[in-house]
């Protein structure tokens, strides 16, 4: 007898589940509220037909790597939701991620601070800001070095006027991920800032027990983008 056919939307919905499920248990082993914990379910470069059985799920939460990308695959589609930019952001383009998303996680220069403060001044809007910390410090990724972000964050408040409410970091894909959520918790603790996201397919249970508000999971929940 053939074997049925592959069903993919049964598939993303089951490995939502899963992964819901492994946020659930990490955070009660950590003694957390698995409830303090938001899954972003980065749908970037993903085709609708594997977003669509998650949604219908119950996840209302997605990250986006491009606003252009974001905006075509959401438009008419995002009430209900929250959108996150989790990639980075060209300050020439700060004006529609402003007026766009709920929450911009890589916010790390002075430049982009500025642009984002002329839009929410212009716009009236005010999406949910994280500051990127580039906690390995490796030459080709976005996010200010950790020993700028102390200072960063203070020039958001008091010279930008943004109000900056946790930390984003990708941690070196060939360290141990631990050390870096410990560093980017410490951070976040010295400047008054609440929220972590940190964590993805491979990592997001030890960024619970570090202490991650919220993990960023694409392939655990989608498969690998084709």
């Amino acid at each position: 007898m053939a074997a049925p056919p592959l069903d993919p939307a049964a598939d993303s919905a089951r490995a939502y589940h899963d992964v819901v499920t492994r946020i659930a248990r990490a955070a009660q082993a950590a003694g957390r509220d698995p409830a303090a914990v938001t899954l972003v379910a980065v749908s970037k470069q993903q085709p609708w037909e594997a977003i669509a059985p998650v949604l219908a799920a119950g996840q209302r939460v997605f990250g986006e790597n491009r606003v252009q990308e974001a905006m075509s695959r959401w438009e008419g589609r995002a009430e209900g939701l929250s959108l996150h930019l989790i990639g980075p952001l060209q300050s020439n383009k700060a004006r529609e991620a402003i007026g766009f998303f709920d929450v911009i996680e890589t916010l790390d220069r002075d430049k982009l601070a500025r642009a984002l403060a002329e839009e929410v001044q212009r716009q009236g809007r005010r999406p949910r800001l994280y500051v990127q910390v580039n906690t390995g410090e490796e030459p080709q990724k976005a996010g200010v070095i950790p020993g700028q972000a102390d200072a960063f964050v203070t020039a958001c408040r008091d010279v930008y006027g943004l109000a900056p409410e946790g930390l984003m970091c990708i941690p070196p894909i060939d360290e141990p991920a631990g050390p870096h959520f410990a560093l980017l918790g410490k951070i976040a603790e010295r400047n008054g800032l609440s929220r972590l996201s940190m964590g993805m397919s491979g990592d997001f249970e030890t960024a619970v027990a570090f202490g991650a508000t919220s993990v960023r999971v694409g392939a655990a929940v989608f498969g690998s983008r084709s």
